[in-house]
């Protein structure tokens, strides 16, 4: 389980993440949503560790993650909005190279590097260098990445961007796939059918607070609301966006 308690990120006197809490259980697929600039990227570095709150902290299974980073960032897979790929490396390379920074067994890391290359279709093109890649296999190199050490927490941002149709299905299965085996899944996507879909609990963060927090079913409930779009324009989006529409096809069809 991942627990956040009052995370607030400031950056001067300007909250972009503020009093943030909320718990996501293992075997639960939590979908983690919000528009732009809502402070969801910055709670997912807080919850790698990659930048540290302003207040409040993280708990993993109980223990603050700042107790011993190192040994947490083990058990976490993350996948990031913005990929940083060392692109003069080839797909395999880069997993060689991941599999020892996290000092796995050679032997069994190169069983699974050639087996997720191959299920993700990228065997054939693992010599060429990643700079020649399309932005959907430098996702699956992402995804191997953060899969690899089969880590017990596994972060997801935006992981279907770049991806064709075929492997966001596999994607989406295996999501599903790892938290039936137990996996903490925080998932965080433009994709609101697909968390619809997926998803058995929806953190929605408008404007760096948390503004809905309960099983999707709940809330189509209390709010009347038949999808999670619907839920979502209610909360988190302050425009009008159909008029907005309109007033740009207006202007467009002058």
């Amino acid at each position: 389980m991942i627990e956040l308690r009052n995370i607030t990120k400031r950056y001067s006197s300007l909250a972009v993440v503020e009093d943030v809490s909320f718990v996501a259980r293992a075997g639960e697929i939590t979908g983690y949503l919000g528009p732009n600039g809502s402070g969801k990227s910055t709670t997912m570095k807080i919850i790698t560790g990659l930048i540290e709150p302003s207040s409040g902290e993280v708990l993993f299974d109980g223990r603050p993650i700042r107790d011993d980073l190192m040994a947490y960032r083990q058990r976490m897979g993350y996948v990031p909005e913005e990929p940083h790929l060392y692109t003069h490396l080839s797909g395999i390379e880069y997993l060689v190279m991941v599999a020892q920074l996290r000092a796995m067994d050679r032997t069994a890391a190169n069983v699974r590097i050639r087996g997720l290359l191959r299920l993700f279709g990228l065997y054939s093109d693992r010599d060429v260098p990643m700079s020649s890649y399309s932005k959907g296999m430098r996702q699956k190199i992402l995804l191997s990445a953060a899969l690899l050490h089969n880590p017990d927490l596994v972060l997801l941002d935006e992981p279907f961007s770049g991806l064709d149709v075929g492997t966001s299905l596999v994607l989406r299965s295996l999501i599903e796939e790892l938290a039936r085996r137990g996996k903490v899944v925080l998932f965080s996507s433009h994709e609101l059918e697909t968390v619809e879909r997926i998803c058995s609990h929806v953190i929605i963060l408008h404007r760096g607070k948390v503004v809905a927090d309960d099983s999707i079913e709940h809330l189509r409930t209390l709010m009347e609301l038949p999808t999670l779009e619907g839920i979502f324009s209610q909360l988190a989006i302050e425009h009008d966006f159909l008029a907005i529409s309109r007033e740009i096809a207006d202007l467009i069809h002058a």
